[in-house]
């Protein structure tokens, strides 16, 4: 979640650590109001509900100003956005209203673990020795996690890594058993995304506490039950300068330009957007609820009216993902590591010929066969039932098979099926499914098949997403005007108020 201040540019962060107030610095003093709002919340509304808890719960005043919640705003607007006001005291007003004393409130614990690691862990000289065998432009977080883990009094941690960062794991596993009294396991699977959170084995495993390191929240703390959680981004501090200085270099003063990134670097796109701004009109889109200018492999946002789009980050896998949703867009890509900025295109009408193909083929499908991912939590079964309700309704057969991970040789074994639909990754299908004897399909293209939804201009990229076309992605969020629309994809009606 992330708080956003209409009249400046600031942003502060409040799910990867403490709440940061230097940038509420610039407004001290001023006496006009100021709105702090709510933008998203990836944990659903009881988390949402303790995070507004926890801002009124910030120091009453600051230098003579003082924060006043608008009295029931938290119903007010349909998309769960919550308002709170920053006051200056000192000009005359009427409308403050004089907060309660302390005591009246009930979230002091999440306070106290949102702002105050203690001090004496932060400045352990043992520990900060330690810290020092890690890069140290890479943010493991080591003593809020030390701390987490000793607030909880956990006795076995589970840690996983994506592919890049195991080779770091050994060293933090050897850290936090010296400075908690918790055994650790290291979860050496293959780790593709925030999807492939796998608390499951973790507690089969005897674990109490998860640390999921590389990825944004994209997995609700409160599903992951029977073990506390927590998600280490691992921002990575770049040469910033060499990006903006790259930018300028190559687009003229003026450009509209989209700049988008990985999570560990989307810290680094919102400070370089304040310096960019000075001669760019810069976009940093979002497709909630991720961050933004946080795109996965499978999420990105359509984007309107930009000359081109900048991604910061290596390698093609996320940033196809916004090409593939906006194919007419100019894509470029800067590499962080080895500080090269290149033109980046795409196939597009060769990818759409080959997936149409397999739509086509899986038409006349009269057996298939449904793929539910079990690697960490990729599969959702909440897709799986809407898909089953769905080849029931055209009156064709269908046999449930869980896979951890999705091969050609595995599919197969399985005689009879005349066509896949896997829940598990679909940019599995869209990169790899011209490799499989019989038509795999993703979600979308499903839906397309068992005459849920046309075939889109534009190929979705939406499947996290709270907007995405329909009850065959994860998040999806029915509207009003979902309701009243006699066209729309989802076919979910709205629960009366």
């Amino acid at each position: 979640m992330s708080i956003r201040l209409p009249s400046s540019t600031w942003w502060i962060d409040i799910t990867s650590g403490p709440v940061f107030f230097l940038p509420l610095a610039p407004l001290l003093g001023h006496s006009s109001l100021v709105t702090i709002e709510f933008i998203s919340s990836r944990t659903g509304s009881n988390m949402e509900c303790s995070l507004v808890e926890l801002m009124v719960f910030l120091p009453l005043t600051l230098n003579g100003m003082m924060l006043e919640r608008e009295a029931g705003c938290r119903h007010s607007r349909s998309d769960g956005a919550t308002n709170i006001k920053l006051t200056n005291m000192a000009a005359p007003t009427p409308n403050v209203v004089v907060a309660s004393t302390r005591k009246h409130f009930t979230s002091t614990r999440i306070l106290r673990r949102k702002n105050q690691i203690p001090q004496e862990l932060l400045d352990n000289p043992d520990l900060q020795s330690a810290i020092k065998a890690l890069p140290s432009n890479y943010n493991f977080e080591i003593p809020k996690t030390i701390w987490r883990i000793q607030e909880n009094n956990s006795k076995c941690v589970a840690l996983q890594f994506p592919e890049g960062l195991l080779i770091y794991s050994l060293t933090i596993s050897d850290i936090i058993e010296k400075f908690t009294t918790a055994d650790t396991i290291i979860m050496g699977d293959v780790t593709y995304g925030a999807c492939c959170v796998d608390d499951f084995t973790a507690r089969s495993l005897g674990a109490d506490f998860m640390v999921h390191y590389g990825h944004s929240c994209l997995i609700p703390m409160d599903v992951t039950k029977g073990l506390k959680m927590l998600y280490v981004f691992v921002d990575i501090k770049i040469d910033a300068k060499h990006f903006i200085d790259t930018i300028k270099y190559n687009f003229v003063k003026g450009s509209k330009l989209a700049i988008v990134s990985t999570i560990q670097f989307v810290t680094t796109v919102q400070a370089s957007n304040l310096e960019l701004s000075k001669e760019y009109e810069v976009v940093v889109p979002q497709s909630k609820p991720l961050s933004p200018g946080e795109i996965l492999g499978c999420t990105a946002p359509v984007i309107r009216d930009v000359d081109a789009l900048v991604y910061l980050g290596d390698g093609r896998f996320h940033l196809e993902a916004i090409m593939i949703a906006n194919p007419m867009l100019k894509a470029y890509r800067y590499d962080p590591y080895s500080k090269i900025f290149t033109k980046e295109g795409l196939e597009m009408e060769r990818l759409r010929q080959l997936r149409m193909e397999s739509i086509e083929k899986a038409k006349v499908a009269g057996l298939f066969g449904i793929i539910l991912g079990t690697l960490g939590r990729q599969g959702n079964p909440k897709v799986m039932e809407n898909i089953q309700k769905s080849i029931e309704n055209v009156s064709k057969n269908y046999v449930i098979i869980l896979l951890s991970e999705i091969f050609p040789d595995k599919l197969r074994l399985f005689t009879g099926i005349d066509a896949w639909i896997q829940i598990a990754c679909p940019r599995l299908s869209i990169d790899w499914g011209y490799a499989f004897h019989r038509p795999l399909l993703n979600p979308y293209e499903a839906a397309i098949v068992l005459d849920k939804i046309s075939v889109q201009n534009d190929y979705p990229m939406d499947f996290y997403a709270y907007n995405s076309l329909g009850e065959w992605t994860p998040n999806h969020k029915p509207t009003e005007k979902c309701e009243k629309n006699q066209k729309c994809h989802c076919k979910t009606k709205i629960k009366p108020k």
